[in-house]
């Protein structure tokens, strides 16, 4: 019988089509949860709509099944969830753990402020009006052992400041949403691209502040281009080709460390996956947080 204490998941964001960079989070997480005989869910971040692009949910989950990932359980969307988003930021109202910010990203800017300094952390100025809601940050150290990163050391308060949980035009916010999802669907270890190291400390504290408990964490690297940013679909990242899917999956195992036999690259995409379950290792991924992916053959 499957081991199903371990739980983890691939969230991505319907902005576009996944790209390599997605397939390299969808497999590091996806192995390390078969490896350990656990499940992996699959989660829609859909809370964005300004950047959403029609499809593209379905798109992606055409996608994956076309890479020969299988999911436990049925898909799940955050957008379907709004109603236990607004009862979490309801109940750090009551425990004035948030606050209301009348503070826009242009006064932020022109203030030339990139932490936020607590402007209305003790009540909003004479004729400002409500726009966000920001979390208290206490003055605290979050530590943690990241499996792939190693020991990690913040200091919210002065290297974060207090963040937005829900946002100026209405929506739920990225660190709310997920580290309440996290946690309410019962996530053992969420591995992830390093881009997002630093969402880390911030959803731990939401989870403290709400009472639930933090998953463990594991940051892979990140793919960049030649010119040194992060591939994705903002950078125009190419669509992951769904008809040669074992040649692009052999790539991200050798990104992540894993070395797959090289006849492997022509061989069925199941057969690559049976030599990955059998020989995952989480500990030869590299412990750094972004570097450049070898040609696709």
């Amino acid at each position: 019988m499957p081991d199903t204490r371990y739980r983890g998941r691939f969230a991505p964001s319907p902005t576009g089509p996944l790209h390599l960079g997605s397939l390299i989070a969808a497999t590091a997480s996806y192995l390390q949860a078969r490896h350990q005989g656990g499940e992996w869910w699959v989660r829609i971040e859909d809370i964005d709509p300004p950047r959403e692009v029609a499809g593209a949910s379905d798109m992606i989950l055409r996608t994956l099944e076309a890479f020969g990932f299988e999911w436990d359980g049925p898909v799940s969307y955050q957008s379907c969830q709004q109603d236990r988003y607004r009862a979490a930021l309801a109940q750090l109202q009551r425990e004035n753990r948030v606050y209301a910010c009348g503070c826009s990203r242009k006064d932020l800017a022109t203030a030339g402020n990139y932490i936020y300094p607590g402007t209305c952390r003790e009540g909003l100025a004479p004729g400002r009006q409500p726009r966000s809601w920001r979390l208290r940050v206490p003055e605290q150290v979050d530590e943690y052992v990241d499996a792939i990163q190693g020991l990690q050391r913040t200091e919210p308060a002065t290297e974060l400041g207090d963040f937005v949980l829900w946002r100026a035009d209405g929506y739920v916010a990225y660190q709310l949403a997920t580290a309440l999802d996290d946690a309410e669907q019962g996530m053992t270890e969420v591995v992830r691209g390093a881009d997002l190291l630093d969402s880390t400390p911030r959803q731990r504290l939401v989870q403290q502040a709400l009472g639930l408990p933090s998953p463990a964490y594991a940051h892979h690297p990140v793919v960049t281009g030649a010119n040194g940013y992060k591939l994705s679909k903002q950078n125009r990242a190419p669509p992951l080709d769904s008809h040669k899917p074992t040649p692009q999956l052999h790539a991200a195992l050798r990104f992540l460390g894993q070395a797959p036999p090289m006849p492997l690259q022509q061989a069925h995409v199941d057969e690559l996956w049976a030599w990955a379950r059998a020989n995952w290792d989480l500990q030869r991924i590299p412990a750094i947080l972004s570097r450049q992916i070898e040609k696709l053959p």
